[in-house]
């Protein structure tokens, strides 16, 4: 096993380091995970690397050099893979790649909670996958079984609403939610198959739910502005609030900028949906953001909205520090 080798960033009061780092029992065999590029950004670095061996990868940052934690597990993959990781709050970070001994491990963002890692997948849209504590926890999912072929099986469904992008009786059929929990809102419990009515716990607005060690609070999610009001009414649909490990995590589901929202605290990570005409604008969407003040947001469902000024525009509060995680979604 090598030592890892500092690399220097930046020279001002941001200082940044970037370790290359690998094990792996066929290391002799393959190339490393090693990384390309770097380039700053406004208020990111871009890490490029390359993990051409037969295992998925790691990327993990420290502080300290002493305590690693990770940031991201990748897929394998034989081309370079671009990484935007946020700097505007730190003032010493190091990166390293490590490369995993498994070609499985479940892939996306890591948020450290009290009993293991919470890993969040985008799949598409609203669509996205976690994975905590032996739960496969999955939200909207849409578009049949195709997109989520290398995933785990859910073991607890969350749905939001009605529409398509959101509830699909035969893309829960085909995943296997039968064998789930799903918790759902009235209106999307209607709409739903009898064999998947009979794994469904109905949510109304307000409500709290305990399911597989995961408190869950049910949040309004609808539209304010008149011109909108048709899309998402209030009561229909639910934003949930999951606590888990120590962690709360925020869904939106589809809404506009709400006092329900507005009025949440001690979020670690949300996730924020942001496209018109169904939803609400990139400044509505910051606004609201900057208010209740996640310590992580991701934008989803964000089709046609320009998700790189809704991240300037949260980065313009001199007041409260949100580090916004730009995902692929589409």
């Amino acid at each position: 096993m090598e030592t890892p080798t500092p690399f220097p960033l930046h020279r001002l009061a941001l200082m940044i380091l970037i370790l290359l780092f690998w094990q792996s029992a066929s290391a002799a065999e393959t190339d490393p995970p090693r990384i390309v590029a770097v380039k700053r950004l406004t208020h990111e670095i871009q890490l490029s690397f390359t993990s051409p061996g037969a295992f998925n990868s790691r990327l993990e940052t420290s502080s300290h050099l002493d305590d690693w934690t990770t940031a991201y597990t990748f897929s394998r993959s034989t081309s370079t893979q671009s990484f935007n990781l946020p700097t505007r709050f730190a003032q010493a970070r190091f990166y390293r790649v490590v490369e995993l001994d498994t070609t499985n491990a479940f892939t996306g963002d890591h948020l450290a909670t009290l009993e293991g890692d919470l890993v969040s997948h985008p799949v598409d849209h609203a669509s996205f996958v976690a994975s905590w504590n032996k739960q496969v926890i999955y939200f909207d999912p849409v578009g049949g079984a195709s997109p989520y072929r290398d995933l785990p099986r859910p073991t607890v469904v969350f749905l939001t609403d009605i529409h398509s992008d959101h509830m699909d009786s035969a893309t829960l059929n085909a995943l296997g939610a039968t064998n789930a929990i799903i918790l759902a809102p009235l209106a999307v419990f209607q709409q739903l198959s009898t064999g998947l009515r009979r794994v469904t716990q109905v949510l109304p607005n307000g409500a709290i739910a305990e399911v597989a060690g995961i408190n869950v609070q049910a949040i309004p999610m609808y539209n304010t502005t008149a011109a909108r009001l048709g899309y998402h009414t209030k009561g229909r649909g639910n934003g949930y609030v999951l606590t888990l490990g120590g962690r709360r995590i925020y869904v939106s589901g589809d809404t506009e900028d709400i006092p329900e929202m507005r009025a949440l605290r001690n979020i670690d990570a949300a996730f924020v949906c942001m496209n018109l005409p169904f939803t609400m604008d990139i400044n509505q969407a910051a606004a609201a953001v900057q208010e209740f003040a996640p310590r992580v947001v991701y934008p989803y469902h964000y089709s046609g909205s320009d998700v790189q000024k809704f991240s300037r525009l949260v980065g313009t509060s001199l007041t409260v520090e949100v580090e916004v995680r730009l995902r692929k979604w589409y």
